[in-house]
């Protein structure tokens, strides 16, 4: 799939990364990333396009990143996380004395929302279930990142049992594509609290390449 960029000059801004091994495979996050580029200000990068060779381009992603309100992660959970190549993208782009730590504000205030898919049903993630836990158990990763970079974490919005695609696949997607366009009039957004301040000391910030 190609990346795309809306010419719109539409406020506020929205970032949207997708990022799927496989688009053909896919049932659900495929009509997600569609109507993600159908909605006028939103910026869309399809990640496995953009970088196939998994080398980010770091100074870009964060222009990116920076122009936008709203961060949206578009998914499906592979092995309880994310696809291998959006670990790579925080990894290289979200960087200390940018994103975090001393110096790093380039974040602060704005939105981080999750949409993401499951292959297994709703039910199977249960303690009695082959999941073995609620999928809340598996969102701290996702919080935390939003938290130390100052960013307000949104409810996720989920879609179990993608590899079924249930009749209701459609309406999942209505709602995804609504929310982008109304963003951020949505009402339990006045509920939320404000973004979570997690500086970090100074003397606990990574080691710099060699001194390890």
């Amino acid at each position: 799939m190609p990346t795309t960029t809306s010419t719109e000059s539409a406020a506020p801004r929205i970032y949207v990364i997708a990022a799927h091994p496989h688009w053909r495979d896919s049932r659900v996050n495929l009509q997600l990333l569609k109507a993600a580029q159908a909605v006028p200000g939103v910026d869309v990068n399809d990640l496995y396009d953009t970088y196939p060779d998994y080398a980010i381009d770091v100074s870009t992603e964060q222009a990116r990143l920076a122009r936008a309100d709203l961060l949206v992660l578009l998914h499906p959970i592979q092995w309880y996380s994310m696809p291998a190549l959006q670990k790579l993208w925080l990894d290289d782009v979200l960087g200390y004395g940018w994103a975090y730590g001393t110096g790093g504000h380039a974040l602060e205030g704005k939105d981080f929302w999750l949409v993401a898919t499951t292959g297994g049903p709703e039910t199977s993630y249960h303690p009695q279930s082959y999941n073995r836990y609620f999928f809340d158990a598996f969102l701290p990763p996702y919080e935390q990142t939003a938290a130390l970079c100052g960013m307000r974490f949104l409810p996720p919005l989920l879609f179990h049992g993608a590899r079924s695609a249930p009749a209701n696949e459609a309406a999942h997607v209505a709602v995804f594509k609504d929310r982008l366009s109304s963003y951020p009039n949505w009402p339990e957004l006045e509920d939320l609290d404000a973004c979570v301040s997690c500086p970090v000391p100074e003397v606990d910030r990574p080691v710099t390449h060699g001194e390890a």
